[in-house]
Formats: structure tokens, C-alpha cells, sequence
């Protein structure tokens, strides 16, 4: 297949461009440097200079592919609104593009937090769009999907780990732990975090392209759910900080807006995407993975 793939210099974007090249697939990456462009060439695709805002540039390298790889959403959340209206757009021109073909589109969506005892299954509703965080994957590919077009969404769960990570959620934490000299739960710590392995996640966006986006949405978990309290002990231990439990209110002051996350529970089953994919996770589990001394230099 020619696939175009946004986001293709991401951390996960990094692994998907080979697992494809590898594959026989011919990729374009959007890039937004000529340095950008540079790393994608070393991973083996076509460079494609633009950004998420290049409205015509992405319609016309749709146009161009078999199937879309939709990845990109900016990091700087005090653009949260631009961004998400980016995202949108974005993922409306690739429907655009592909209205009354067979062609797929694959968005990225991810999970939000859930009571204790409930589990996300790839059967569940569509979450909520909330002004403190507008974005609108899933419901943008659902509504193109609805007029006809073949698109889907992979879900990525909270932590997409694997040695070299510097944005994700386990860097923020042991960040933390390092400026505050302790590494923090919340209460018992059992409330449960999904994970994947960032090159298990690489995978299953292959095998949802090659399937023509056929079945989703796509979980892509490994971990359905680690206590919080085992992620604590493994980054105080290769910190060398002490763990300890907070309250709620002492977590609000320690983590600051983290928090919420630290604290939230939110499982999630894959069963659904195994079967359908036939894929099933290779790499190390997150409290393998980040027991390791490399992951933290």
C-alpha cells in the first residue's frame, strides 16, 4: 500500500513508519522541518513537508495514498482549542478525500478515567467532548465514518511506553520524583492504568490499515490495567527516592494538574481487538519496562 501518515516523526509515528517499511508498504510522512524530513528518510519513507494546518497539502497527499495514518496532535495544550480544531479538520479533509472509496482512514483516540470496577471495552460509548480538553478524534472519524467512508480509530491508553520516551507520562512522573525527592500514590494505589509497549502499539495500526479499518474502534493495550502503586515503586526505586501514599489533597499540591490522572482509574480491554486483528503484545509490560536503568537517562 502508499500510506500517508501524519504525525510520522511521533513517538509512536517513529516506530510505525518502519514497521510499515518493513512490511512492503511505501510511506509518506508529514514533516514540518527539512529536519524532520532528514529522520523520516533515515526510517525509509518520503518526506512530505507541511503541517496539520496545510489543508490542501493533506487532501492532495490522501488523494495520492491507499490509506491514512492520522497520528498528529501538538503537545503544547495552551493551544489546546487550535489544536483540536487542527485535529479536526484534518481528519474531515481525509474523509473528504475518500468519500465513496474503500480507502481507510485510521484516527487515534485514547481513554479517559472510570469508577472503580468498570473496564473500557471497544464496545463502549463515545466519551464526552469537554471544554478543558476539546479534542474530538474518535467523534470526528464516527461522524465520517457515518456518511460512508472507511474510517476507524485506534485507542491509546495512558502510558505508550519504551526506552528513549521523554513525553509520556512515566518521564512527567519521575520527573516529579526527582524535584520533589519522593515518588507518590494516591491513597492505596490500586486504581489501574492501561498500558502498551510503543512498538505493539506500531503493530496494530498496521494490521487496522491492512484490514481496511474493518471493526473497529482498535484498543491498543497490553496492560489492562497496573495499579499505580507498582508504577511508583518501580520509578522510586530506580530514582532512589522513598514511596509513600497521599490523600487526594496531598497529591493535588504534589502532582498539580497530573493528579487527576495520578489518581484516576481507567482499565481497558483489548479482547475484542485481538480477535479481529490477530495481534497480541511481544514487547515488555510497562513495570518491566520501566524498571530498567536506561529508562531513565
Amino acid at each position: 500500500m502508499r500510506v500517508f501518515t501524519t504525525g510520522a516523526n511521533g513517538w509512536v509515528g517513529s516506530a510505525l513508519v518502519p514497521e510499515l517499511v518493513a512490511a512492503g508498504h511505501q510511506v509518506v510522512g508529514l514533516a514540518r522541518s527539512e529536519q524532520k524530513a532528514e529522520a523520516l528518510r533515515a526510517l525509509g519513507a518520503r518526506p512530505l513537508l507541511g503541517s496539520l494546518a496545510d489543508l490542501e497539502t493533506l487532501k492532495r497527499a490522501a488523494a495520492a495514498a491507499d490509506g491514512v495514518v492520522h497520528l498528529a496532535f501538538g503537545l503544547d495544550f495552551s493551544r489546546i482549542v487550535e489544536l483540536a480544531a487542527e485535529d479536526k479538520q484534518a481528519i474531515e479533509a481525509f474523509g473528504e478525500v475518500y468519500a465513496g472509496s474503500e480507502r481507510p482512514v485510521i484516527a487515534t483516540g485514547g481513554f479517559g478515567l472510570l469508577p472503580v470496577g468498570e473496564t473500557f471495552t471497544e464496545d463502549g460509548p463515545l466519551a464526552p467532548i469537554i471544554p478543558e480538553f476539546p479534542r474530538a478524534s474518535e467523534q470526528t472519524a464516527f461522524a465520517v465514518a457515518q456518511k460512508g467512508v472507511r474510517a476507524s480509530w485506534v485507542r491509546l491508553p495512558r502510558s505508550v511506553h519504551g526506552v528513549g520516551e521523554r513525553h509520556g507520562f512515566v518521564p512527567m512522573l519521575a520527573g516529579v520524583a526527582r524535584e520533589k525527592g519522593v515518588s507518590a500514590y494516591v491513597g492505596d494505589g490500586q486504581n489501574l492504568w492501561p498500558s502498551v509497549h510503543r512498538l505493539d502499539a506500531a503493530r496494530l495500526y498496521r494490521l487496522a490499515l491492512e484490514q481496511g479499518a474493518r471493526g473497529g474502534p482498535f484498543h491498543a493495550v497490553a496492560d489492562e490495567g497496573v495499579p499505580f502503586r507498582q508504577i511508583a515503586e518501580a520509578i522510586g526505586e530506580q530514582l532512589g527516592v522513598p514511596v509513600l501514599s497521599m490523600s487526594p489533597e496531598e497529591a493535588a499540591g504534589h502532582f498539580g494538574p497530573l493528579a487527576v490522572w495520578v489518581a484516576g482509574n481507567g482499565p481497558a480491554s483489548s479482547a475484542r481487538t485481538r480477535e479481529r486483528l490477530g495481534w497480541a503484545p511481544e514487547q515488555p509490560g510497562l513495570i518491566e519496562d520501566i524498571s530498567r536503568p536506561e529508562y531513565y537517562r
